[in-house]
């Protein structure tokens, strides 16, 4: 691969490439995705801790932006080191598009995540696996299957990124391409599960096309019909969002409680080293500035890493043989794991977070249960008559799609998903009171 086609201004579907005086193409992309609505919805989304209270808890839009921030960091402090190895870069690109791109794409990372976390993933895969919804298997081909027993949030993303309801997005090549984590389908042969890009999947067979159309522009190496080699970019990506949720879920779980003050400061010491000063950090009397000061070193000391690892690696990542996380690689990668078994332990298995994700894997089907059969009812006119209200609560675009291929099944249920999918931790489990009639 090279950095030229790489780095692509190209939009899907547009010639052209896409260029304004006082904007870059990647600058654009960077705006078009803070100001969308799925983005927006992100405040309500669980992180970690679900629908939290407390002021400092993390939400899906904090740490999207947080993931954001280092991203660009990442991008440009790797560009600088990218244009000065390929002269051909020069007068072309600068460190501050590798930084944008890479920005742009950890923003908009978690847009396809539904709400109470990954507990939602689950249940929406589970409303086909385990409930009602496996009357729909002998509908849909394998991978159409496939793509409904295993919400991934991934291709959820790619999907609303390249929507026709969100004119406003066309994202370029570059900043797509660095989006996607896993450049394969859901389902096909020969899956090689050593590798990270194959670990999940990043688009459904609705957006197979698009993404072929992306990778084509960008010039990624094709390993077998639609799965694709990582953009180089999607490492950085990924690296960024290691780095935020293990050191900021555990800066989380201390202001929560749930992790000590004392362990925390000796789990974020342990990636400092040399650098932490015990009788410095004593000097800070508020706990949360003393994590918080903790935290920024010890982000700074990953990113370097991050950016050494990646730099070593250029040519093998460029040649699509690298297919490993970053940080699995850096010094601190038993720091690292070490934060994560904790953070199992303590955190993610808390007592109100695993309450409050349960609810995911109730309300989720319930609403699915419902708006699949309020989609049925929209083509065919043949459920009970509450259909024809739930109908109308369907948003007039998704009605719209449903009923002009009234003989598309696998579309109307992407449609539903969509739907589903899409609503924040608070609206989902309103609506499901409403419909219910647990709530008036």
């Amino acid at each position: 691969m090279n950095w030229i086609s790489l780095l692509s201004t190209g939009r899907l579907h547009e010639r052209a490439d896409s260029q304004e005086p006082t904007r870059s193409a990647f600058e654009q992309d960077f705006d078009r995705i803070i100001f969308s609505h799925p983005f927006r919805r992100l405040q309500d989304k669980t992180q970690v801790h679900p629908l939290p209270e407390h002021d400092f808890v993390h939400t899906r839009l904090t740490h999207s932006l947080e993931v954001s921030c280092v991203g660009r960091s990442l991008g440009r402090r790797v560009g600088e080191v990218i244009i000065e190895r390929h002269p051909d870069l020069r007068n072309k690109v600068t460190s501050h598009d590798f930084g944008t791109i890479v920005a742009s794409a950890a923003l908009a990372h978690d847009l396809g995540n539904p709400p109470f976390g990954h507990s939602g993933e689950e249940g929406l895969s589970d409303f086909f696996k385990h409930h009602e919804g496996q009357h729909y298997k002998p509908f849909f081909s394998e991978i159409e299957w496939a793509d409904l027993t295993t919400f991934e949030g991934n291709a959820q993303g790619f999907r609303i990124l390249n929507k026709s309801q969100y004119h406003g997005l066309r994202l370029t090549a570059a900043t797509l391409g660095a989006f996607t984590k896993y450049p394969c389908p859901s389902s096909f042969g020969g899956r090689d599960n050593s590798k990270k890009s194959q670990k999940k999947f990043g688009f459904f067979q609705s957006e197979m096309s698009l993404f072929d159309e992306t990778a084509l522009r960008l010039g990624l190496i094709n390993h077998i019909e639609h799965v694709w080699c990582r953009h180089p970019l999607a490492f950085l990506v990924e690296a960024a969002d290691d780095i935020c949720y293990n050191i900021i879920d555990l800066e989380d779980g201390c202001r929560l409680g749930l992790i000590s003050l004392q362990d925390t400061i000796e789990l974020l010491a342990g990636i400092l080293g040399e650098d932490f000063n015990p009788e410095k950090a004593a000097r800070i009397d508020n706990a949360d500035e003393k994590i918080g000061v903790l935290r920024a070193m010890a982000i700074g000391k990953l990113v370097n890493d991050v950016i050494n690892v990646f730099l070593q690696h250029e040519q093998d990542i460029l040649a699509g043989k690298f297919d490993q996380a970053l940080t699995d690689l850096g010094l601190y990668q038993n720091e690292l794991k070490q934060i994560i078994n904790i953070s199992i332990e303590k955190i993610y298995r808390a007592r109100h977070v695993v309450e409050i994700e349960s609810a995911g894997f109730e309300v989720l089907p319930g609403l699915l249960s419902e708006f699949t059969k309020a989609a049925e009812h929209a083509v065919k006119k043949n459920q009970a008559k509450k259909y024809n209200n739930l109908m109308r609560l369907l948003p007039s675009e998704t009605l719209r799609v449903i009923q002009s291929d009234p003989d598309n099944p696998y579309l109307h249920l992407r449609e539903v998903i969509d739907f589903v999918s899409g609503m924040t931790d608070t609206h989902a489990l309103s609506l499901y009171r409403k419909i219910k009639g647990f709530q008036i």
